[in-house]
């Protein structure tokens, strides 16, 4: 039975046709119960999920996990087309239609019919065709305002990636400091309001105060061209690698960390940096 779902696809058509076919047996009648029991809604966190460990495979330049990942992502995609289709609503070639012609819409550089000129032009750059694509962005999504633009935004981006995207939509209009110089005068502002609300024990103000500190620290990252997440996410890998130093080196000299005063541990979190 599905015999022909064994058999490995000779060409990238049929191993997409396969895939969609797996999916069809899936969902179906006799199929499996997890499988026919998704709905757009429930698989929204995978379709998360599976994007971050596309990430992880990435910086682990891992080639065989990254295939593995992708093909989470892609089944997730087939996965949403199948669930459309049954209900009449979309396929999975709605969906690569829409992103073809899409795609040839925003690269006029490419596909438009001055395309050869401007593609060689030595005035064309890559902000030149972010910029382009942004332009053309605006006029297909009839732009409103910018408050409308920052409220697309997805809120369930990671935070310091989307309050980022909000800043680049403000920076746009000129909402902005001429330099950095002013995102850290901000910084400064920010960190002795959070004192002052700490001082005051009022946890919502706390909060609200922390929040303002973050998107300080945002701003300056855009500045200076730093991806913040990136930045944090290096500086928790750092703090991993020093801590997993720390509690060997306790380990080996025959002691536990629960033991340990801060200031003994802190001996061994500076030998960690000297071996880095």
């Amino acid at each position: 039975m599905y015999e022909e779902l064994f058999a490995p696809s000779q060409t990238e058509e049929q191993a997409v046709e396969r895939l969609v076919r797996v999916i069809e047996v899936l969902r179906a009648p006799g199929g499996c119960p997890w499988d026919r029991a998704q709905t757009h809604e429930s698989l929204t966190r995978g379709m998360v999920e599976e994007a971050y460990e596309v990430v992880q495979a990435i910086e682990n330049r891992d080639q065989d996990n990254l295939i593995e990942e992708l093909g989470d992502v892609m089944l997730q995609v087939v996965m949403h087309a199948q669930i459309a289709s049954e209900k009449g609503a979309f396929s999975l070639r709605d969906i690569c239609d829409r992103e073809s012609e899409k795609m040839i819409r925003r690269h006029p550089h490419v596909f438009g019919p001055e395309a050869q000129n401007t593609a060689n032009s030595e005035g064309l750059s890559v902000d030149n065709v972010l910029d382009l694509w942004e332009n053309i962005k605006e006029v297909e999504k009839e732009k409103t305002s910018t408050t409308a633009d920052m409220q697309k935004i997805p809120r369930h981006l990671p935070a310091l990636l989307r309050s980022e995207k909000v800043q680049k939509k403000a920076a746009r209009v000129g909402f902005d400091w001429e330099d950095v110089s002013g995102a850290f005068e901000k910084l400064d502002e920010e960190t002795a309001e959070l004192k002052e609300a700490y001082a005051q024990g009022n946890k919502e103000h706390i909060r609200e105060e922390l929040g303002d500190l973050l998107f300080a620290i945002t701003n300056i990252s855009r500045f200076l061209e730093i991806d913040p997440e990136e930045a944090l996410n290096r500086c928790t890998q750092n703090f991993i690698s020093r801590f997993a130093y720390v509690e060997e080196a306790a380990h080996t000299s025959g002691r536990r960390l629960e033991d340990m005063s801060l200031p003994d541990m802190d001996v061994l979190w500076e030998e960690a940096k000297t071996k880095e």
